[in-house]
């Protein structure tokens, strides 16, 4: 039996509103140098992306975008124990964004966007993270432009909407 498509939309809304709840309970019990890949599988849920590290180790992405304002990622060694876990939403981050990087390099350092929206007028792409901001009147968008032609970073920006 198929779900209305209200009801499966309501489900959604509720995971996507539960996720961080979740993330206050089972970040703190993933510890670096302890917490197995099984063990962080069973807490997170699978990763949204896996980012394979030269050395043949993997870096799990778990974004929460685009309604949250956090991405983690939890580096495991080769013995496939957490070597690193941070929120890369962050200054520091967006700092390290330069004109000429590649989509991938992007994706690898901030996680998957929120929204990516092309503007074909101004021959650009416009990949947009919400993150920490000046809630509860606002919401913060970090804003990566990449050239259409190319796909490599123009510039950056950030935008502050009013909520309204």
């Amino acid at each position: 039996m198929k779900l209305p498509a209200w009801i499966s939309a309501a489900a959604s809304a509720l995971v996507a509103a539960a996720l961080p709840a979740c993330d206050i309970v089972n970040l703190p019990e993933i510890k670096p140098g302890i917490t197995t890949q099984a063990e962080v599988r069973a807490r997170m849920g699978e990763p949204s992306f896996i980012h394979w590290n030269d050395d043949g180790s993997a870096t799990w992405e778990y974004s929460r975008q685009p309604a949250g304002t956090n991405c983690y990622m939890i580096s495991f060694g080769p013995n496939q124990v957490v070597s690193k876990m941070e929120q890369v939403l962050d200054d520091a981050n967006y700092g390290k964004v330069r004109p000429g990087m590649s989509k991938d390099d992007v994706r690898r350092l901030l996680g998957a966007p929120g929204s990516k929206t092309p503007f074909t007028n101004l021959g650009e792409e416009i990949w947009e993270w919400r993150i920490e901001g000046m809630p509860p009147m606002e919401e913060t968008y970090f804003m990566v432009h990449f050239d259409l032609a190319h796909g490599d970073v123009r510039k950056t920006s950030k935008r502050v909407q009013p909520k309204g």
